[in-house]
């Protein structure tokens, strides 16, 4: 259900990359959410320094939401990004897996399928 790409990139580049390298493949980065600063300011402390993006395409986004609003649960797309070990991980949802419980056209579920694949090009710009 998670697609997870393991890089050594140090998280510092990635945040500071990210947003370049979105824009490269047609998304735009919308917000980022900081999670252990985040829970730290809840009272509720973390060890592990965790990121998450929220990235839009939005030729993608109204295509989709046109043809199954529902799928506004899994949106935007979203890369987690955290140390793990020696590396860093970029982890999104594997969109594969959704598109398989749906009931769309094929029109459709190939134009998701080559978006995804863009989005998952995103994840690996950071290859070793």
């Amino acid at each position: 259900m998670i697609y997870k790409v393991h890089t050594k990139t140090n998280i510092t580049t990635i945040q500071a990359e990210i947003e370049e390298k979105a824009k490269a493949h047609g998304f735009g980065v919308l917000k980022c959410y900081p999670f252990q600063e985040m829970l730290e300011e809840k009272g509720q402390p973390i060890d592990k320094a965790i990121f998450v993006y929220e990235l839009c395409n939005p030729v993608g986004a109204k295509k989709v939401l046109t043809e199954i609003p529902e799928i506004s649960a899994f949106l935007p797309c979203r890369i987690s990004v955290y140390q793990e070990g020696e590396n860093t991980v970029l982890a999104t949802i594997a969109l594969e897996r959704i598109l398989s419980g749906l009931t769309i056209s094929k029109e459709l579920n190939d134009y998701m399928t080559n978006l995804f694949e863009t989005f998952k090009k995103i994840c690996h710009s950071w290859d070793d």
